[in-house]
């Protein structure tokens, strides 16, 4: 969040300032863009954001919202990812208003009642998973959850040609063939 301080007042900025230039920044010389979606931007979506990023060798920028965020990030998803050597530094829980739906080339529904409405010009590609959410049901849960989590970024990175190697081909076809892009 940005503070404007004039002589009488501190003014909040929105967020979706922040997030939009930060990405805009990030964007360049980048190959795919990548945006996983789940209820709370809590758990499941910010550990595919953090694992996508790390995987993607640098040639992929992963982002991360939920349908309703929470505006915090679980204590646990913090923990589980350090023991992988991965920070959460400088995350938070943002919404899908914070983040450029339209720009992504990939968006990731994390499953289990997860709906992305997407924008009538987003021209990418749609995948659903079906990743159960930890919230709430312990750090053996949650290490769990972050393994299948792991497991599937894996398979969409190297699916899009993109993991631990060069980006030579961006395969943004619909999963299964099926051009069906859902919002709700």
């Amino acid at each position: 969040m940005t503070t404007v301080i004039s002589p009488s007042t501190t003014y909040q900025l929105p967020r979706i300032y922040d997030i939009n230039s930060y990405l805009h920044d990030r964007v360049k010389g980048y190959g795919v863009r990548i945006l996983f979606v789940c209820y709370g931007n809590a758990c499941r979506s910010q550990m595919a954001e953090a694992l996508a990023n790390q995987l993607g060798d640098g040639k992929v920028l992963a982002s991360s919202a939920g349908t309703h965020p929470l505006g915090m990030i679980s204590s646990d998803t913090r923990a589980v990812l350090g023991e992988k050597g991965i920070t959460l530094e400088g995350h938070w829980s943002k919404g899908l208003e914070d983040v450029l739906v339209s720009d992504m080339d990939v968006v990731v529904e994390m499953g289990y009642g997860v709906k992305c409405k997407l924008p009538p010009d987003f021209k990418g590609r749609l995948v659903k998973w079906q990743i159960p959410d930890p919230f709430l049901l312990g750090r053996e849960h949650f290490r769990d959850v972050r393994d299948l989590i792991e497991s599937e970024v894996r398979r969409l990175l190297a699916e899009l040609e993109v993991q631990d190697s060069k980006l030579e081909t961006r395969n943004l076809k619909p999963e299964n063939g099926d051009s069906e892009v859902e919002g709700g």
